[in-house]
């Protein structure tokens, strides 16, 4: 644990990390996941929600993070030293995340190896070099290649689904070849609600590779001393549209919107929609012309800035917290979350308005633990 003024800190990329972590704790942890308003759950397939938006964003916000801090730390830098310092960071991403998966019974033989954090950290890694020895022409290379290669993967390639029959370029729920190849080296080990695929497999991990690529990109241009922060903003706005743009071309043309395939038409539209939040956030804290307002809008803004200084602790501390408020029983067959949930469901209200006032409370609950965090100095370093 470190203490770290805010000044060394770029204040809109914390408001958007907070942004992005507030709405995962939302989302995450309803009172009751059968009573849910749709834009609070995953698409089912094809398409998207507001909730489809949030894993991209960490992935998007990491790039653009690591991008800014290679550029503060300038050429001189050691890059084999860097590397080493990311793969370290990424390795321990993946270990916190199987941790996760493991608690609160250790039971390794029916383990779900794929995860959000797993995801996150893999990225990491397989970025780094990326992020270290290649300018923004290599990157946009690789993100542009990452994408056609992973598209003609999926349309060509046959493969059998758990059943032995046999697809080509099929979407479907199992069928595709992403799902064909989890099963095959982590047979066992996946998304216990599928069993057949997981919406963190290995395939997929590729294009999510390209939503960091992205952010790369977004973090060099945001680096740049020559361009006005004004002008900067601007174009955040201008690069948004236009990757939802190409998104909904792609969605038309070729592989659908799908979170849980990660399709390139996923890419561009939650990159898209990236540029725009974040660009936002940019220019009401660090862009706008007036100090007045740029102040203003901190004190405003300021406790998505206290989430964003702790993503991933308080990202991590949540997932052990929701696991124990469904295994620790008040009462003869009354959980912890029951017994919170019950006064709740009990009001005059729509049995989803309740379910997200339980997860309102959940993510109060976790703001409190971030701003005491926060008031102290304390960040929490991976």
């Amino acid at each position: 644990m470190s203490t770290a003024s805010n000044g060394e800190r770029l204040l809109s990329l914390d408001a958007f990390r907070g942004f992005a972590i507030a709405a995962m704790l939302l989302v995450n942890n309803p009172g009751d996941w059968s009573q849910l308003y749709a834009p609070l759950e995953h698409a089912e397939w094809h398409g998207w929600t507001f909730t489809d938006w949030i894993f991209p964003f960490f992935v998007f916000i990491s790039g653009i993070s690591m991008s800014f801090s290679l550029a503060r730390r300038g050429q001189a830098a050691d890059r084999v030293a860097l590397l080493r310092h990311m793969w370290r960071r990424g390795a321990t991403i993946i270990l916190i995340g199987l941790a996760l998966n493991l608690f609160p019974f250790f039971h390794v033989e029916t383990l779900r190896i794929p995860g959000v954090l797993q995801r996150l950290g893999l990225v990491t890694i397989l970025v780094a070099p990326i992020a270290l020895w290649c300018g923004w022409r290599a990157q946009l290379a690789w993100f542009l290649g990452l994408l056609l290669g992973y598209g003609l993967v999926q349309t060509v390639v046959a493969v059998p689904d758990a059943s032995g029959v046999w697809h080509r370029g099929s979407l479907q729920p199992g069928e595709d070849v992403g799902a064909w190849l989890d099963r095959t080296l982590l047979g066992g080990h996946l998304w216990a609600k599928s069993k057949t695929w997981d919406p963190e497999g290995l395939l997929s991990t590729l294009p999510a590779v390209a939503s960091q690529i992205a952010g790369l990109l977004a973090g060099r241009w945001l680096a740049l001393r020559s361009r006005d922060p004004g002008e900067k903003a601007t174009w955040f706005m201008v690069s948004g549209l236009a990757c939802l743009w190409i998104a909904q071309v792609l969605d038309a043309w070729t592989l659908p919107i799908n979170k849980n395939l990660w399709t390139p038409a996923f890419v561009f539209l939650t990159t898209g929609w990236g540029c725009l939040v974040f660009g936002v956030f940019y220019w009401l804290l660090d862009a706008a012309p007036l100090p007045r307002m740029r102040h203003a809008m901190a004190r405003r803004l300021r406790p998505l800035v206290v989430f964003g200084m702790n993503a991933l602790f308080l990202f991590a501390l949540s997932g052990v917290v929701a696991r124990l408020l469904g295994l620790i029983h008040v009462a003869e067959g009354v959980t912890l979350k029951a017994w919170f949930v019950a006064p709740l469901r009990a009001l005059p209200v729509d049995p989803r308005f309740a379910s997200l006032l339980f997860a309102a409370g959940f993510v109060a609950v976790f703001y409190g633990i971030a701003w005491a965090m926060w008031r102290r100095g304390w960040i929490v370093k991976v």
